[in-house]
């Protein structure tokens, strides 16, 4: 089912009860593939009523990219034309269209991945989700100093062997003293939650993925 926000396609997932809490669900760099089908599919039958905003609608439609190096390669191309602030405005303007449905109820978060890990803690800056997950956002680090701005809890995840985020330290200092954050580290490389992807590590995907579950149950309860 596919609703619209602003002219952008919204996906939406129903758990089994017909209604729940709202998790705005945010992309990597490959579109709504597989891997991020299966993420809401896993969501939904936790109980949560997830949408997944298009970040690319207005210069590349529908894009799905492969996992391969040509594939990582051309989606990085792909992302390189997105607006970064606009897209924040998608995500927000996305967990404010959720909060309106009636199928949700109890409040609405956001989650996301690489790119999308990044989106999401800046819509938690910008914005008042209920609670934010941000898996190995490369911007994190550097956009770290506005976390005194994030109202909500928020959960940080990131791989020790990243490549591409070298300077996670920075978060783990960032949270230290305070109640509402918190940073998980594994030690494996980047999106190591992607199944499809070359970095894909099942041991580091099951923890992460319970303890943000666990994060999920205590800070917007299904």
């Amino acid at each position: 089912m596919t609703h619209r926000v602003n002219d952008m396609p919204l996906p939406l997932w129903l758990p089994e009860s017909g209604s729940g809490p709202g998790i705005v669900l945010v992309q990597e760099i490959f579109g709504l593939d597989a891997y991020l089908q299966g993420i809401a599919e896993k969501l939904a039958a936790l109980g949560y009523v997830v949408a997944v905003p298009e970040l690319f609608h207005r210069f590349q439609p529908g894009w799905v990219g492969e996992h391969d190096e040509a594939g990582i390669q051309r989606s990085m191309e792909v992302a390189g034309g997105l607006d970064f602030p606009l897209a924040v405005q998608d995500v927000v303007a996305s967990v404010q269209y959720l909060r309106g449905l009636p199928e949700v109820t109890g409040g609405a978060g956001v989650l996301g991945f690489c790119l999308g890990g990044t989106l999401a803690y800046a819509a938690a800056v910008a914005s008042d989700p209920d609670t934010a997950v941000a898996f190995y956002g490369s911007g994190v680090p550097d956009q770290i100093g506005t976390l005194d701005q994030v109202s909500c809890p928020v959960l940080f995840h990131f791989g020790t062997e990243d490549e591409y985020i070298t300077d996670y330290q920075k978060v783990v200092d960032a949270v230290e003293d305070r109640e509402n954050a918190e940073v998980h580290l594994e030690p494996a490389g980047h999106a190591f939650l992607n199944h499809l992807g070359p970095w894909y590590d099942q041991a580091a995907a099951d923890r992460a993925w319970d303890i943000t579950t666990l994060f999920l149950g205590r800070t917007l309860p299904a």
